[in-house]
């Protein structure tokens, strides 16, 4: 049963939901693997290009096995510091959203800034059951905030509690 606006909405941080931490491994492999066939054909490039020049070819080689390899470990490190550094915080005023790993974020959208809000879901997203939480505010400053990670029956949950609770629209 998925959680109703009211009980979300008491006041405790809640982290994302687990899942988040299994597609954003997903998404680090699909950009490792994007890059580092790149790097492959340009060292397969590089190796026709400066072939008598093998100390280059190594130094190049060498630069590339340390990307791959910076990147794997973020493919499978990073995601699981991002979701242990992300909460939110929802309760009859609005939502506080806190995020970052070496920057971290602090946002506080209270109910009455909140112009509309969306659930979006990508095909990665929704192969794993869940949605992007985008709140629309009014204002310049974070006049679009999103909040990834959420089952998606929580962000429609949420998306529910943060829309204006009065039946006539202001148009």
């Amino acid at each position: 049963m998925p959680d109703s606006p009211l009980a979300l909405a008491d006041g405790v941080a809640r982290p994302l939901d687990p899942r988040y931490v299994a597609l954003q491994r997903t998404v680090g492999w699909i950009v490792a693997g994007v890059v580092s066939s790149g790097l492959a054909f340009g060292l397969a490039i590089a190796a026709i290009a400066v072939w008598p020049r093998l100390g280059v070819l190594a130094a190049a080689v060498a630069a590339a096995a340390v990307i791959v390899a910076w990147l794997v470990w973020l493919a499978q490190r990073w995601p699981v510091l991002d979701y242990a550094r992300a909460s939110y915080v929802l309760d009859e005023r609005g939502i506080e959203i806190r995020r970052g790993v070496v920057w971290r974020r602090v946002i506080n959208v209270p109910r009455s800034r909140v112009q509309h809000t969306d659930v979006s879901q990508g095909p990665l997203e929704r192969s794993h059951g869940l949605g992007t939480l985008v709140i629309y505010t009014a204002g310049t400053d974070h006049a679009q905030v999103q909040l990834p990670g959420l089952a998606h029956e929580t962000a429609l949950a949420i998306r529910d509690h943060l829309l204006p609770r009065e039946l006539a629209d202001a148009v």
